[in-house]
């Protein structure tokens, strides 16, 4: 149960060898790396030996492990056990090597590198090593290098989910003294697939902006484009929610995806902030309208309001109090003679309706034609009108400029 050396002064050399069958989960949240790996593990028992000759040409055996010594190599970044038991033998060889082999699923830490998601490579390592031996007694040697473990990698790989295979990389640290530690990492290289969330994430932003550009064809009466605008707003807000969940708080560097949606909220909230300003000035100037209109209001003008019968009898009832104002005010005039100049004016008056009927008629026909003009008048935009019309086709194009050179900046830093 101990060291299998004669000579305690002599290290044992022990040989790893590790293969990855499937990279089953990477969370960015938790900074987790979960394969599943292969391992294989030799070294010499010196107490160990036999001719197979001898023993009808059997050259190894299986024997369980729990009688034999093994080296307690550990692995720094696991996290959590793998929960199914390891294998219960081991193989000793004619020639006193020994071999355990293992199937985990391991789950360790990773420092997870998110700066240009979801087109990042991540690299997480497997360090293995002695657990209380040192240099002295111990010392760790790979049997492949890293093209080999990348080829052997390949061969037996099962399956591939988000994850993408690139290569491993098997690095030896020889310990500087005798009282240090031979350490293995197993550096695996790996690339994610972003369709997904190109598809599901980054093309429906790029979609809201195509419909924040599109509420530019909308009227700026109404609520309609602002209420409008708003939807759209929250609609980003949401998808940020969504990519909070995904990405870890403890990034030194604001991941592009991040100020992807940041610059898209930002422009959209612009936006928003645009047609507010637009719908004050419109609604300022239909103010203005409003109050001179009231302060040009007049007797005459609620008369042209009415329809032809009304407003000749409007009209006739002005005429009547102009000539009774005037037959008031004639001086030294007596009740008696007042009466009869009314009877006479009475005549009169109605002798001469038939020939004032042209007459009203020509006035009845200017005034449709002022109101007409006046509709007209109206029907012109105002000043307010006509600086947010300026306004607003300055911005459009301020805005498309600026959404032009924010996109080529996010997507060349991907690219890159």
């Amino acid at each position: 149960m101990t060291r299998p050396v004669k000579n305690y002064n002599r290290p044992t050399e022990v040989y790893l060898e590790v293969l990855l069958y499937a990279i089953l989960d990477v969370v960015e949240k938790d900074q987790q790396f979960i394969p599943y790996v292969w391992t294989d593990m030799w070294w010499h028992n010196e107490y160990i030996s036999w001719d197979p000759n001898q023993f009808c040409g059997i050259d190894n055996v299986s024997l369980p492990t729990e009688i034999l010594w093994k080296p307690d190599i550990t692995i720094e970044e696991i996290r959590e056990r793998d929960k199914a038991p390891p294998s219960p033998f081991l193989t000793i060889n004619s020639t006193g090597y020994v071999e355990v082999q293992n199937d985990q699923v391991l789950v360790s830490s990773c420092r997870m590198h998110i700066y240009n998601f979801p087109f990042d490579t991540q690299s997480c390592n497997l360090s293995f090593k002695s657990i209380i031996h040192s240099a002295k007694d111990i010392r760790l040697h790979p049997i492949d290098n890293s093209s080999e473990a990348t080829e052997w990698t390949r061969e037996v790989m099962l399956t591939q989910y988000e994850w993408l295979f690139i290569n491993m990389m098997v690095t030896l640290k020889n310990a500087t003294d005798l009282f240090d530690q031979d350490i293995i990492v197993f550096t695996i290289n790996m690339q994610r697939r972003s369709v997904l969330y190109i598809v599901n994430f980054i093309l429906p932003i790029l979609f809201f902006l195509c419909l924040d550009l599109a509420s530019f064809l909308i009227s700026d009466r109404g609520g309609e484009k602002l209420s409008f605008k708003v939807t759209v707003l929250l609609a980003v807000t949401v998808m940020q929610l969504i990519l909070n969940e995904i990405l870890p708080a403890s990034s030194n560097r604001i991941p592009l995806i991040a100020l992807y949606c940041i610059g898209m909220f930002a422009l959209m909230l612009l936006s928003l902030l645009e047609t507010i300003f637009i719908m004050y000035l419109l609604e300022k100037d239909s103010a203005s309208q409003d109050n001179e209109t009231d302060r040009d209001q007049s007797p005459s003008e609620d008369c042209n309001k009415l329809g032809n019968a009304d407003f000749l009898k409007c009209h006739g009832d002005l005429h009547k109090q102009t000539q009774c104002v005037c037959i008031y005010d004639e001086a030294g005039e007596t009740p008696s003679d007042l009466l009869s100049v009314a009877k006479e004016n009475k005549l009169m008056e109605e002798h001469h309706t038939l020939e004032k009927v042209p007459d009203e008629l020509k006035e009845v026909e200017k005034t449709l034609t002022l109101l007409l003009s006046g509709r007209k008048e109206e029907s012109k935009p105002g000043y307010w009108t006509r600086v947010a019309k300026r306004v607003d086709r300055v911005f459009f194009i301020f805005y498309l400029t600026l959404v032009g050179v924010f996109l080529s900046f996010i997507f060349s830093k991907w690219r890159n």
